[in-house]
């Protein structure tokens, strides 16, 4: 498929919005920009669902994991890392990864820590989700199959880790997309409550907060999860086949462990290592990111899916993309989409 650089307008914008309870203050003074509006949902979603599959799964030691991951296009290709979040897997990009490929890319979509089958090679290691061990997984990851520099995108999880890695070894980035923008937590600024719609959405974090709420999860994450997928994309009529392929992943045996650490260390309720001070003393300072990149609201992120939360975070070529009628899991819902925003991304 020939995926048209202009299929946004071509238009640079500013600021997507912050749609996580981790989001950062921003520069309200920063100079705003147009922002370029796609198509209503329903011609957003074309080609959603096309691949089922995400052929043979390969297999590496990097850093402190085996790392199994997708792997689509020339071996030769600009390499493009492409993270998911929770409670997603590789499979949010089973489109995307084919039409990158059609473009020339190599693309690598690695199972996280606790996902699928990438499993941890030692059973001493802490099992941490914390945001930064999961962002040096990723360059463990580039290290381990010889790539000095990628293209980066992700969402949720994925998008955090995108911007770590942006901030923090800007070196290592040609070029990102992040889904809800800038996202890197600050776990002072964790502890301001928020107004009480905004604290209902973020139910599940407080629910894993409790030993009750880790049972519950571990008891029934199956349906846990698809509940989080439908309130997440209420709009996207996944089938029961999509979410099944996805599911397996969370059978990993180190699920638990890794997601309620992750969400507990956000509101500061589990340690951190020490291995990894270092990279969170940088990032509660709220590091600006000057890499090319592009980032991308949806109605996930609600009034704040126009950008001007973070616009100011992002010092580099940047371009922002709002997607109206696309929930959370903008990969999978908005597969061309997200593919031109890697492509664009890799040419600003």
């Amino acid at each position: 498929m020939n995926i048209s650089r202009r299929f946004f307008g071509g238009a640079i914008a500013a600021g997507v919005a912050a749609a996580s309870l981790t989001a950062c203050s921003t520069d309200m003074n920063s100079t705003p920009a147009a922002v370029t509006t796609a198509p209503p949902g329903a011609a957003l979603r074309a080609g959603s669902g096309v691949n089922t599959t995400l052929g043979p799964i390969k297999k590496i030691d990097a850093g402190v994991l085996n790392v199994a991951y997708a792997e689509f296009g020339p071996s030769t290709g600009q390499p493009v890392i492409l993270l998911h979040g929770w409670p997603y897997d590789a499979y949010s990009y089973a489109d995307v990864g084919p039409l990158l490929a059609k473009a020339g890319y190599r693309v690598l979509v690695p199972y996280l820590r606790g996902y699928g089958p990438t499993t941890f090679l030692s059973p001493q290691t802490v099992r941490n989700g914390q945001q930064s061990a999961i962002a040096r997984d990723i360059v463990d990851f580039m290290d381990a199959l010889h790539i000095d520099k990628a293209v980066l995108g992700g969402f949720d999880w994925g998008a955090r880790t995108v911007d770590i890695i942006a901030a923090l070894w800007p070196q290592r980035v040609k070029a990102m997309v992040a889904v809800s923008g800038y996202i890197i937590t600050q776990q002072a600024a964790q502890q301001q409550p928020l107004p009480p719609e905004a604290e209902l959405g973020w139910w599940y974090q407080y629910y894993f907060a409790t030993e009750r709420g880790r049972l519950g999860y571990d008891r029934n994450r199956h349906d846990f999860n698809k509940l989080i997928w439908k309130r997440a994309s209420p709009a996207w009529n996944f089938d029961d086949a999509t979410y099944e392929r996805s599911a397996a992943a969370f059978d990993n045996p180190d699920q638990v462990d890794i997601v309620i650490s992750n969400y507990r260390w956000r509101l500061s309720l589990a340690p951190g290592e020490p291995q990894y001070d270092a990279y969170e003393q940088q990032l509660a300072t709220g590091p600006a990111i000057s890499v090319p990149a592009i980032t991308i609201g949806s109605d996930f992120d609600g009034a704040a899916k126009d950008g001007k939360a973070y616009r100011g975070k992002f010092t580099g070529k940047y371009e922002h993309r709002v997607l109206d009628g696309i929930g959370h899991n903008v990969p999978q819902e908005a597969p061309q989409p997200f593919a031109q925003a890697i492509i664009d991304a890799d040419h600003l």
